[in-house]
């Protein structure tokens, strides 16, 4: 059976995305409803990987694009390369998913000597034929012929000059036919060829420039960035389309719309356009376009026909549409349309509207947003109350603040973001090839183009502060410096950007935090509802704990006792009980951090109350709150070295200078004094060394610093069951869950029950009441997977302590492997996700599968959840539904987008092959 490779209009399949790409799909789609679509057909996908893999064109192919075309001659009555009614057409790119100019495009194909003239005769017009025909030179130079831009525009810019023109509208015919001939001696000078004639060659070149972008570096980047791997979208289509015109005069047009606004998601007329101009002016930026709402009163008739199409879209698609258009003559044609890319708050919004006017289910505004999206709301915003005057104003693109040191070119933004520089990049207007620039941008700012430009286009999709068409800035890329009156910013300036309300400001401008909107809280109680999975929070303080609440976390799924051994008041006791030589000093040290601890869980349960708290005993090994051994020798040294000094006199901070090894106050030292610190520091340098382990993470912590110092431990766990019987007296609902990390085997997890047994007695015949709680156990050794059906025995729950687990099931550490050699393995493809960010379904997943099924083998009711970092991962929180885990816990700032997740998780009920 012959290969089909092109479908027209007509008869594409509009749902096939993956085979006609997004554009060519939705062209196909529009045109069999009824919308006023040029004539055009679309060359598939897998005509563009066939192209990739031999490096040249399939054989049959430009005979059947020879048998489309005939079909648009056909249908508009114009002639391919005729003389009289010349057929001109646009070549496009389209992926299966929209990347707004990541790929190539090239207008007017069909333009030679004697087209030009047939064009002239035609239209009577040859100012608009020979503006039609320098696009047409300059873009297919750029495009097919790989000629750089700057080589055009040097000749360009020159002709305005001396012409005294700033727009290009006030080009003459005879000043673009000049042009039109530089830009033809430019295509000979580069290319040591004439510019092509033969119409169809320069189809065939076009066809294989498009085909050519798929594999170029903004578009690699692009997918890269946001994971679009070959089973997503494989290849471009190359979609052929009638040419429109906007630039034959001042009753034609062209722009671009949303059928909501994209920044806010309020339902309303949005978008820009240019009278007179083709859709490149107004996506490039070149000239800074109208608002939609001025063609009401310009071309009353073409705007309704604009309002009906915008209609006809979002009632068709059920999704807010992304549009371009052009008016031709007082004619209305539909160029192309997609899902439109906006903001996180834009999306919630337009979610909850579009369920309450019945267009979409709640089921479908959950589905429509990408978890991860919800990241962007929170987001810092500018303070409210800052009196930093603005240096000037753009038009507000893409909402949020972003503050930086100002750069003027994409590669620098990229190489000072790789070293962690916050950068805000500083353009006219920015073009596709500026992507590695979005990418290691905090904020992006133009002085040229609107809302509908590239530089918002992409910033909004990419969540990214936006301020454009700031036109009082005056940009000179080449002096590295933009010019406001007055003042000259320069680069490394810090400036700050509000892409809400589109001020720029000199300096750094304080923010705050977010807040969740109504829209937002609705749509995750949706979640919430639709969800078997619940979300708790990884959260140490009360503080924290109140922050995930907020959040809508039900409950804390792991508090790390560590971190509040941490803190400055804790920290000396935790040193002195480390350092004890006998066990009476060391209950000595741990009675004085009994009531510290037992009132960080009294006022954490309080906080979290009546949602669970799941506490970890102490986990780390020792050493980590102890100073390092070469910290400490510096210590001794500088600490003998002022005991020589001192000799009982009175000193100073003059005599002696400053140092943190130096007891205080110092005007009391003494060689008393002194001696005491520097055999306090001795002692610790001794158990330093005594503690030194080879691999610490495999080392002396968790479980076996419970049987090592079961004083620790018990110390732990009365003020944990203390604090829930204090909570128990004053009424206050909670769920306590002591949790043992690091365990191997179901004796480790006996010995330590027996000590929770032994103070619950107690503590309950203190408090006269009945204590509450639950027992359970960390997974994250693999011999604790392989054991799980014997320690269900002892534990009421399980928690998976991924970050540990995978660390376990690699064979290698974090730290090591990010900083050295994963990079390259994800980018080699020996391993797809770093494992530390997206859980590894085939191995750690193989792992938890098998503890859950052997520990509901033991326990029916054991309660199952993941507090790694992982948890708050969409994907990895998808496969935790799959094998039927409780809930999942992560860090706050993740607990929007792990709720939503969820709902997501049930509603796809995704199958994983382990």
């Amino acid at each position: 059976m012959k290969t089909k490779y092109s479908y027209s209009f007509h008869n594409g399949d509009g749902k096939n995305k993956a085979l006609l790409g997004g554009k060519g799909a939705n062209l196909c789609e529009m045109t069999q409803i009824g919308l006023n679509v040029p004539p055009g057909f679309v060359i598939t996908t897998e005509t563009c990987l066939t192209y990739l893999e031999l490096g040249k064109l399939p054989e049959d192919l430009l005979d059947e694009v020879r048998q489309q075309v005939k079909k648009i001659e056909q249908a508009t009555g114009k002639e391919f390369g005729g003389a009289n009614d010349p057929l001109l057409v646009s070549v496009r790119s389209g992926s299966a998913i929209s990347m707004p100019g990541m790929m190539d495009t090239i207008l007017n194909l069909g333009l030679n000597k004697k087209t030009l003239q047939g064009l002239i005769e035609q239209t009577g017009d040859p100012r608009f034929a020979y503006d039609a025909y320098r696009r047409f030179i300059q873009l297919f130079g750029k495009v097919a012929l790989g000629i750089d831009d700057e080589k055009f525009d040097v000749h360009f810019n020159e002709a305005k000059r001396k012409a005294g023109i700033k727009a290009d509208v006030a080009l003459s015919s005879d000043q673009l036919q000049e042009i039109s001939e530089m830009f033809l001696r430019v295509v000979h000078d580069e290319t040591g060829h004439h510019f092509p004639e033969d119409v169809f060659e320069q189809l065939e070149l076009a066809i294989k420039a498009v085909f050519n972008s798929w594999m170029g570096k903004r578009a690699i980047d692009y997918r890269r960035e946001f994971h679009i791997t070959p089973d997503v979208a494989n290849g471009t289509a190359v979609n052929i389309v009638t040419m429109v015109f906007g630039n034959m005069g001042d009753d034609c047009a062209t722009g671009v719309g949303f059928t909501r606004n994209p920044a806010t998601g309020f339902n309303e007329m949005y978008g820009e356009y240019l009278v007179n101009a083709q859709g490149e002016d107004v996506v490039a930026g070149i000239r800074t376009p109208k608002p939609v709402q001025e063609l009401a009163h310009e071309m009353p008739e073409q705007y309704r026909q604009l309002v009906e199409l915008r209609n006809k879209l979002e009632s068709h698609y059920k999704e807010v549409q992304d549009y371009e258009y052009t008016i031709e003559r007082g004619v209305l044609y539909c160029l192309q349309t997609r899902n439109g890319k906006m903001n996180a708050a834009a999306m919630v919004k337009t979610s909850v509207d579009m369920v309450s006017e019945g267009l979409i289910s709640k089921e479908q505004a959950l589905l429509r947003i990408n978890p991860e999206l919800l990241e962007q709301l929170l987001h810092p915003q500018l303070a409210p109350d800052h009196a930093h005057p603005a240096l000037a104003q753009g038009l507000p693109a893409s909402p949020g603040a972003a503050c930086g040191k100002c750069v003027f070119d994409a590669d620098t933004a990229e190489r000072l973001g790789q070293i962690g520089e916050d950068i805000i990049l500083l353009r006219e207007e920015t073009k596709p090839e500026d992507i590695h620039g979005f990418f290691a941008a905090q904020g992006i700012l133009t002085s040229r183009g609107g809302k509908t430009s590239h530089a918002a286009v992409v910033a909004r999709g990419m969540g990214k502060a936006c301020v454009a068409g700031a036109e009082d800035i005056a940009v000179d890329v080449r002096m590295r410096t933009a010019v406001v009156g007055d003042i000259h910013i320069r680069e490394g300036d810090i400036i700050t950007i509000d892409g809400s309300s589109g001020n720029i400001y000199l300096g750094r401008i304080p923010t705050i935090p977010p807040s969740f909107s109504q829209e937002l809280k609705t749509l995750l109680a949706w979640a919430d509802d639709v969800a078997t999975i619940e979300v708790h929070a990884n959260a140490d303080t009360p503080d924290g704990a109140k922050l995930a609440a907020s959040y809508g976390a039900k409950g804390i799924g792991l508090c790390r006792t560590e971190r509040m051994f941490n803190a400055s008041d804790r920290l000396p006791l935790v040193i002195d009980m480390i350092i004890a030589d006998d066990v009476e000093a060391r209950e000595l040290a741990l009675a004085k951090l009994f009531p510290i601890q037992r009132d960080d869980f009294r006022q954490l349960f309080e906080a979290m109350s009546p949602h669970p708290v799941t506490v970890r005993l102490l986990d780390p090994p020792m050493h980590e709150f102890l100073p390092n051994e070469h910290q400490l020798l510096e210590e001794i040294d500088a600490l003998q070295h002022y005991a020589k000094i001192v000799q009982g006199q009175r000193v100073t901070l003059e005599t002696l200078g400053t140092h943190d090894a130096l007891p205080s106050p110092l005007n009391l030292l003494n060689d008393e004094v002194i001696n005491e610190a520097i055999s306090k520091k001795e002692l610790m340098l001794r158990k330093v060394r005594e503690l030194y382990e080879v691999n610490p993470m495999l080392g002396h912590r968790g479980v076996r610093l419970g049987m090592s110092y079961p004083e620790i431990y018990r110390m732990q766990i009365r003020s944990i069951l203390e604090a829930a019987a204090l909570c128990a007296k004053k009424r206050i609902p909670i769920e306590p869950q002591i949790m043992v990390p690091q365990v191997i085997t179901s004796q480790e997890l006996k010995k330590v029950k027996e000590i929770v047994d032994q103070v619950r007695h107690e503590v309950e015949a203190q408090y006269r009441l009945e204590l509450n709680f639950k027992f359970g156990t960390m997974i994250e050794t693999v011999r604790a997977c392989t054991r799980s059906g014997d320690l269900a025995n002892v534990a009421e729950f399980f928690s998976f302590g991924t970050n540990d687990l995978t660390q376990a099931t690699f064979s290698f550490s974090r730290e090591d492997a990010e900083n050295k050699f994963l990079p390259l393995y994800n980018e080699s493809g020996l391993l797809q996700d770093n494992p530390f960010e997206t859980l590894d379904v085939k191995g750690v997943g193989n792992l938890m599968k098998m503890t859950t099924d052997l520990g509901h083998a033991t326990r029916p009711d054991i309660h199952i959840g993941i507090c790694g970092e992982q948890g708050g991962h969409p994907q990895s929180i998808r496969f935790c539904h799959h094998i039927g885990l409780n809930y999942v816990s992560c860090s706050a700032p993740r607990i929007p987008i792990a709720r939503l997740a969820a709902a997501h998780a049930k509603l796809l009920e995704l199958d994983y092959s382990l």
